[in-house]
């Protein structure tokens, strides 16, 4: 089976995507606009496969169209360039919901002593059951770079090859091993000291939520490492380094590494 299915990965990659489809790409994916000739015919053979292999469906009313689709999957496509991917192989429905929605989230009492349920606001969620949410709304206004250092997209499916080695953990799938103890060192070093400036009320040099846990810092760091390179590099240059090496790209080297977003910056 795995034979067949590389065959036929091989030629959807060939194929990319219809014409029609690539003018919506490079209409809403900032970053797609970013990427070398090469970089982006890459992508567009990956977003065709993820196109194909991913359910799409839409709650709260929303119709799904291809524009949606094809959107979301080159996005995706981002994160797999220069290196063998299992194309999210736990990910199977991307579930879209017309803008910000809210979902029961567990909440400690510490007075009392329990845990009830709480509606709490959401652009997006991911999990390891095979699933994978977002809002649109906030979803194509960040890819156009509306929010300095924020992609929901990246973000969520930062979490779904965080989950290929079976635990949302902040530890994605590298081999060798050698070179996943090197990597989870360096991240663990970077994640404890990014903690203690949070704390502190320092800079950071990322948003705060990666705080959270490994997990979250490794889907916050990587949404900075692609949208703002730069400035990762400059703020925190051992965790590009990093991230540059998992990913096998170099993002602050790209002619146009990033949009003019003015005078903001991405802070704890």
């Amino acid at each position: 089976m795995g034979f067949f299915r590389e065959r036929r990965r091989e030629r959807l990659r060939r194929q990319g995507l219809s014409e029609k489809d690539q003018e919506a790409v490079r209409r809403n994916v900032g970053l797609f606009r970013r990427l070398s000739q090469d970089d982006q015919r890459e992508l567009l053979g990956h977003a065709r496969i993820l196109l194909e292999e991913k359910h799409f469906e839409g709650a709260a009313g929303l119709e799904v169209t291809e524009e949606m689709r094809v959107t979301i999957c080159a996005l995706a496509a981002v994160l797999l360039l220069h290196r063998r991917t299992a194309y999210f192989a736990k990910l199977v429905s991307v579930i879209l919901y017309p803008g910000m929605y809210l979902a029961d989230e567990p909440i400690q009492d510490p007075l009392a002593g329990i845990v009830y349920e709480g509606p709490e606001e959401r652009l997006g969620e991911s999990w390891r059951q095979g699933a994978l949410v977002v809002s649109w709304e906030d979803a194509l206004a960040q890819a156009g770079g509306t929010i300095p250092g924020r992609n929901v997209v990246l973000h969520e499916f930062v979490h779904q090859l965080d989950a290929e080695n079976g635990a949302m953990d902040g530890v994605p799938l590298i081999l060798p091993s050698a070179a996943l103890r090197a990597w989870t060192a360096e991240m663990e070093r970077e994640y404890e000291e990014f903690r203690g400036a949070v704390s502190r009320g320092w800079e950071a040099g990322l948003d705060g939520y990666g705080a959270t846990n490994p997990a979250e810092f490794f889907a916050v760091s990587s949404e900075a490492f692609f949208e703002l390179p730069v400035r990762l590099r400059e703020s925190r240059p051992r965790l590009y380094d990093a991230l540059a090496a998992y990913y096998r790209q170099d993002p602050a080297t790209w002619p146009e590494a990033e949009p003019a977003y003015g005078t903001s910056t991405v802070t704890a």
